[in-house]
């Protein structure tokens, strides 16, 4: 009788323990990141009445009698399995799709929870707002833009943090140039200069037949007999290159003497097969004519010489009007200067009399500085060329360089608003042998344009987010996306070794493994599900079902007792 009501009662302990983790179970489960739990039954060691023999010659073999003693609770299993993942909305709630655990510092030690609950506290740093524990982070992200700091694993999301303004250093090319050139070929190239020359206190714009004592431009009147002298440098259609070609004059009295016309005359004997005019807005136009209507003309240089009391103030650059060439495309992109302000880029592609053959031209840059000719020579001696010459294409169409010897090029420019600084853009073309970048088959039109460029103005942080690889990435009002830090992962070994310590929260233990720190999408860690939290993995239905067990095991063992019960008190009254 003793065994039976001792092994009653072990049923009812054990039974009310599965009646708890049950209930424990149900009450969480709406519980964020909750990881439920199973009870898991032992038999106690059993009393021998009698041990098993071996067969003999005449008699076999018998097994041993055995009684048991009742039941044991051997251990309370933690289920690690995912729960469902619910999107929530909430830019700083993630959740872990598969292996691992977001790590948090409890101002003493690392702990580990797949609660992704996160908030910002009053110092811009991303915590556990339930709690106030740091989330961690893992590698260098962030640092160098100085959002977080190094030596400190805690987040600082940069609120209080500007992007200073980054100038443009490369600007992406990207599209066809066609193979077969346009019908008729652009025979036309016009340069035109950047100064309108006036007479009459700026009353009237000059024409070819405005005398040349009569321009607005002179620093003093210019002396009768006084000997005039422009130092014109440039290059011929052919790419032959002159420099310091005196255009020269006599004074003369206001309303005599040479005219703008005797200056144009001599500028265009420097060329073989242009012209210079001037248009209706009082400015020099070169216009030429070369065979096949490719021209390498330029204007690289126009100074008045010798120094006198008087000064004529000339041109200090000539633009590209019409870009003459056996095919051409052009395109523009908006590139930003090292304070942040916003320029427009204009190139031209030109197909030249080579086969497989372009240059790329920079017709103009918006705002750039216009007090010298450094910016437009175009033999590079300077590094401030605006010709990119020789852009070769290989038969199959793909990208062969430069003249076969580069894959990149570049220019600089000066900007007017801060004329010290010299800035250098490189021009992506693509991979020599590939057709990554620019190419050159058959169509209709050609589609090359600068796609992007690295520049942006400043700006400050608008939003933020959390990607799939656990980086949370900053939007800024200039529309750039930086990294501003990486949510560290924990993985271990025997996840269900880990010690639950209330909130959410666990610990890791001799059984579950040292914590290995990695990043989202690697080395066996799940992916980040940003906007979304993992919800309990505990169904209702199973934990319905183990409350309906555990009630019939306990009802089942009271009725052990009871009938034990009974016999000893059937027992007792036989003695009275």
């Amino acid at each position: 009788m003793g065994s039976a009501l001792s092994a009653g009662v072990s049923g009812l302990k054990a039974h009310q323990a599965m009646l708890d983790v049950a209930g424990n179970n149900l009450a969480n489960v709406n519980t964020v990141g909750f990881k439920g739990s199973s009870v898991m039954f032992a038999e106690l060691l059993s009393q021998t009445l009698k041990g098993a023999s071996g067969s003999s010659d005449n008699l076999g073999g018998t097994n041993p009698t055995q009684i048991g003693s009742g039941v044991e609770v051997s251990g309370v299993r933690k289920d690690m399995s995912q729960g469902n993942i619910v999107a929530t909305g909430q830019a700083l709630d993630v959740a872990i799709d598969g292996n691992g655990y977001f790590v948090l510092n409890n101002g003493q030690q690392d702990i580990y929870t797949r609660a992704g609950s996160f908030g910002i506290d009053e110092n811009n740093t991303l915590v556990d707002p339930t709690t106030g524990y740091k989330v961690q982070r893992i590698g260098t992200a962030g640092e160098s833009e100085g959002f977080q700091t190094a030596g400190d694993s805690s987040i600082h999301i940069p609120w209080d943090a500007s992007m200073p303004a980054n100038a443009t250093t490369e600007v992406t090319l990207n599209g066809n140039l066609r193979s077969s050139a346009q019908t008729t070929a652009i025979t036309t190239h016009k340069l035109v200069s950047n100064l309108t020359f006036t007479t009459d206190s700026q009353e009237n714009v000059a024409t070819a037949a405005s005398y040349i004592s009569d321009l607005d431009q002179w620093s003093s009147a210019l002396a009768v007999g006084d000997t005039g002298t422009i130092l014109v440098s440039g290059v011929k259609e052919d790419g032959t290159v002159f420099a310091n070609q005196p255009v020269t004059w006599t004074g003369a009295a206001a309303g005599g003497g040479a005219t703008m016309q005797d200056i144009l005359n001599q500028i265009t004997a420097l060329y073989d097969h242009s012209t210079a005019s001037l248009n209706a807005d009082g400015k020099i136009v070169i216009t030429g004519n070369p065979p096949g209507g490719y021209s390498l003309a330029e204007v690289t240089g126009m100074t008045y010489a010798p120094a006198a009391a008087e000064a004529l103030t000339l041109p200090t650059y000539f633009d590209y009007g019409t870009i003459g060439g056996n095919d051409s495309k052009t395109f523009k992109i908006t590139i930003f200067d090292n304070m942040g302000e916003q320029h427009i880029l204009t190139g031209t592609f030109v197909k030249t009399d080579a086969t497989n053959m372009w240059d790329l031209i920079i017709n103009s840059v918006s705002g750039e500085r216009t007090s010298d000719w450094s910016n437009y020579d175009i033999n590079n001696s300077t590094g401030l060329n605006r010709r990119i010459s020789g852009i070769e294409f290989n038969t199959d169409g793909s990208f062969s360089g430069l003249n076969s010897t580069t894959e990149r090029a570049s220019f600089s420019v000066q900007f007017a608003n801060n004329p010290s600084v010299t800035q250098t853009i490189t021009l992506d073309l693509g991979t020599s042998g590939e057709f990554t970048g620019l190419t050159q088959f058959a169509s209709q039109q050609s589609s090359a344009a600068a796609l992007t460029q690295n520049g942006y103005e400043a700006g400050s942080l608008s939003s933020i987010s959390i990607d799939n690889t656990g980086t949370v990435v900053g939007t800024f009002s200039n529309g750039v996306k930086v990294n501003v830090a990486a949510l560290q992962i924990g993985m271990f070994q025997n996840p269900e070794g880990l010690e639950a310590i209330g909130g959410g929260y666990f610990l890791p233990t001799s059984n579950s493994g040292e914590p290995v720190a990695t990043t989202a999408a690697t080395g066996g860690a799940g992916s980040i599900q940003g906007q979304s939290l993992e919800k309990s993995n505990v169904d209702i239905a199973t934990e319905f079902v183990n409350l309906m067990q555990a009630q019939n095991g306990y009802q089942a063992n009271a009725r052990t007792i009871r009938v034990a019960n009974d016999i000893l008190s059937e027992l007792t009254n036989l003695i009275r």
